[in-house]
């Protein structure tokens, strides 16, 4: 039986939206009372009516903004994880990857938290990442340009289609994309409503006061800045400024004021999501900060020469005037003006994205290591959990954090019984630990991840992170629990094994601490090559570990006590290195295609 995904994922933008338009209605309502006696002329206007078309619109608005990026997540999800993790050292094609993934993800802040992941996994510099957080407000503008269509007569239509899609369509594609169209169809059906509420403010002076006010600069990027901060979205704010200007209310200039104030409010997303977070993090926000406000305080002065470019290179309706003509042509033009806006600055600062990052690492130096905590997850950020190919990217780099803690438990156990250093065996412990806690709180992201809808592929790379996940931890428990106590065993005895016996072992143990190594860059990196090393080891370790087995049966019978405990010994070894080996081989499995794993 087919399970279809929920409609929208209750995600922290969608309540705190959800929150401050019911907030402001009910703060509409109750205050009509005392409107009705202080504004003239109200008996004109019915304004619970009023009221309840603008907010009940904005709520649809918002919600179809939310479902059409929900929708485009799961339909480019997969492809939007392979542009990023391809990103090239080219600082604009790196542009180019942020504008495609916020277009994807109606989101600069996920985007931002996956490319400080990529930078703290060491796959690409804070200054590559810079370019890439420019693009990311390129990408903003996509939804301003769709919304600038405003085909509001064929909205049912759009939204009867996509519930069809999306409640009868057999395959995953079809009902994300009728996620898409549905979601679509609720924003122009959100634009009419709240249209249609406003038509009475069209003849009603204080409002109409009020907005010429709003073609003051200052204003206009304050109110923007104030209600972005609110929703959380920079699209949602320029999207109603063009439906305010579909409705004749507002003009270009006032247009683009909310529109750079949006570019403002948005930092408040930012700053809010690197709290608490690393100084990766933290930086990030800060280049998004630096750059929006920049950009902002460069045009300032210009919003009457951006007003006149974009009246002569957008569509004009000569055949039209006053606020019928206003209501044809502006909301193009914000839209416009809104794009021209973020592409020139990001073409401006974009070779400056060396200096940006000396910048932000003086404002935001690193952090001292704190002694008292042991381990925390550097990755695992509950902001991108609603984005189950953003969070899945998010477990892979946490799961390289793991491996790193491994690694040096398997060097430190082959040192400390080399060196027979028990000290060094007892540090094994304390890394195991770490593992310990890595583990639980991957688990527990995968936990959460889970209840998000995820398209088939996703399934599968889910499977994979949590089997790599319990795999390396057991891994684990076999070097600290087993291979320890093993370890100190070699240590107590008085005699050595035999230089041909060693050599085998030694050679057993670099076989097997590269088929560890080669696992977690296979995890961490999605590395199919090094997945490949590490199924391909297996005809080697099955060999060294026969002749193992030939010379230990030829010692069995002519050595006394101690060589027989010193056998044991041995055996026990060569039987725990066996058990890592093919935990590893089981983890690289899910990263080989099958024909390649059917032969592990």
């Amino acid at each position: 039986m087919k399970t279809l995904p929920p409609v929208l994922p209750v995600s922290a933008t969608n309540r705190s939206s959800a929150i401050m338009i019911s907030g402001a209605f009910i703060l509409f309502v109750t205050a009509l009372p005392a409107l009705a006696e202080t504004l003239p002329d109200t008996d004109a206007i019915d304004w619970f009516t009023l009221g309840m078309g603008l907010f009940g619109g904005l709520a649809m608005f918002l919600f179809g903004m939310e479902q059409m990026s929900e929708g485009l997540k799961a339909a480019a999800g997969d492809s939007l994880k392979e542009v990023l993790s391809s990103l090239t050292k080219n600082r604009f094609m790196g542009a180019l990857t942020g504008a495609f993934a916020t277009a994807v993800l109606n989101s600069s802040s996920v985007t931002t938290v996956l490319v400080v992941g990529f930078v703290s996994a060491g796959f690409m510099s804070l200054t590559q990442s810079i370019g890439v957080i420019m693009g990311a407000n390129i990408g903003t503008t996509i939804t301003a340009q769709i919304v600038a269509f405003n085909v509001t007569q064929y909205a049912l239509m759009m939204i009867a289609i996509g519930f069809l899609m999306m409640f009868t369509g057999k395959a995953e594609n079809t009902r994300h994309y009728g996620g898409i169209t549905m979601g679509l169809g609720l924003v122009f059906y959100g634009m009419g409503v709240m249209g249609d509420a406003m038509l009475p403010l069209h003849s009603y002076q204080p409002f109409l006061d009020l907005m010429i006010k709003m073609e003051n600069p200052l204003l206009g990027i304050l109110v923007g800045a104030v209600f972005t901060g609110l929703v959380q979205s920079s699209s949602a704010t320029t999207g109603i400024a063009i439906v305010m200007a579909s409705s004749g209310l507002i003009t270009l200039p006032a247009g683009i004021a909310l529109a750079f104030g949006s570019n403002i409010g948005t930092c408040v997303t930012a700053m809010l999501a690197s709290l608490g977070k690393p100084v990766e993090a933290v930086r990030a926000a800060m280049v998004h900060i630096i750059f929006n406000i920049s950009g902002v305080f460069i045009w300032f002065m210009f919003i009457p020469q951006l007003a006149d470019l974009v009246v002569t290179i957008s569509p004009s309706a000569p055949e039209l005037s006053g606020k019928a003509q206003m209501s044809a042509e502006v909301p193009r033009q914000i839209a416009n003006a809104h794009t021209i806006f973020n592409v020139a600055n990001t073409l401006l600062f974009i070779g400056f994205t060396p200096f940006f990052a000396r910048l932000v690492k003086k404002l935001v130096p690193d952090k001292p290591i704190e002694e008292k905590i042991i381990i925390e997850p550097r990755y695992l950020d509950e902001d991108v959990v609603d984005v189950p190919a953003v969070a899945l990217e998010q477990v892979r780099f946490e799961l390289g954090h793991v491996g790193e803690v491994i690694n040096k438990m398997y060097a430190t156990l082959r040192s400390g019984i080399q060196q027979k250093n028990k000290l060094k065996l007892d540090e094994v412990q304390k890394l195991d630990n770490k593992v310990d806690i890595l583990s639980e709180a991957i688990l527990e992201y995968l936990r959460d991840i889970r209840q998000q809808p995820l398209t088939d592929k996703q399934s599968d790379r889910f499977q994979a992170l949590m089997s790599a996940t319990m795999n390396l931890e057991t891994l684990a428990d076999i070097i600290n629990d087993e291979l320890v106590d093993i370890g100190k065993s070699f240590v107590d005895l008085k005699i050595e094994s035999s230089e041909a016996t060693s050599l085998l072992v030694l050679d057993l143990a670099d076989k097997v601490g590269f088929a560890v190594d080669q696992t977690i860059q296979a995890v961490r990196e999605d590395d199919e090559t090094a997945a490949e090393e590490v199924i391909t080891l297996k005809g080697e370790v099955h060999q060294i570990a026969d002749d193992f087995l030939v010379r230990q049966s030829e010692r069995l019978g002519i050595k006394d006590a101690e060589h027989l405990n010193l056998v044991r010994l041995e055996m026990e070894l060569l039987n725990k290195l066996r058990n890592i080996y093919t935990l590893t081989k089981r983890i690289a499995k899910y990263f080989v295609p099958d024909e390649i794993a059917s032969k592990a």
